[in-house]
């Protein structure tokens, strides 16, 4: 059975653990040890998600599978990219999902969640940021239509950053 509900404050905690694991199994190779740990123990946390949440323009969803909490996503309606002409555009800024649930068509699921309340919303498509290392959510993106339209560093610590992609698929 698979459920996704809005995310709330009383959330927060839920989503600094899985985010941690998530971005830990995706990232962590891309930079040292030292570096990947304090950048989740700063972004990962209780308190950075309740400012997270708090945030109007941010929309966090969660993805259960057989009542367990298997990823989330935050999707941020009218952000606009310099790489991109379109206006009323929404960034799917975090896309994670554990590794024990791939497989199982919930990746593709929560992106088609977000995809509709970006339509539902008047939104002319949606852009995100992938590391250019990260070949499985490239392709996994690719074949939902979206272009490499630009790039972008992602900062992991003050002296270490990674190559990124930015996506953009118009509907």
């Amino acid at each position: 059975m698979i459920k996704i509900i809005k995310a709330n404050v009383k959330d927060a905690k839920l989503i600094a653990e899985i985010g941690k694991k998530t971005f830990c199994e995706s990232h962590g190779i891309s930079a040292s040890k030292a570096d990947i740990n304090a950048f989740v123990s700063e972004k990962y946390t209780k308190e950075a998600l309740v400012k997270q949440l708090e945030n109007s323009k941010n929309n966090y969803h969660l993805i259960y599978y057989n009542n367990k909490l298997a990823g989330f996503t935050n999707l941020e309606l009218n952000c606009s990219n310099t790489n991109i002409e379109a206006k009323n555009v929404s960034k799917l800024d975090r896309f994670y999902l554990l590794k024990e649930f791939y497989g199982q068509k919930l990746g593709l699921k929560l992106f088609q969640f977000n995809l509709e309340i970006s339509k539902k919303h008047k939104q002319k498509g949606m852009w995100l940021a992938v590391w250019v290392e990260n070949k499985r959510a490239i392709n996994f993106y690719q074949k939902a239509g979206f272009k490499i339209v630009g790039k972008y560093d992602f900062q992991i610590s003050k002296t270490h950053s990674n190559p990124n992609h930015i996506m953009y698929v118009a509907f």
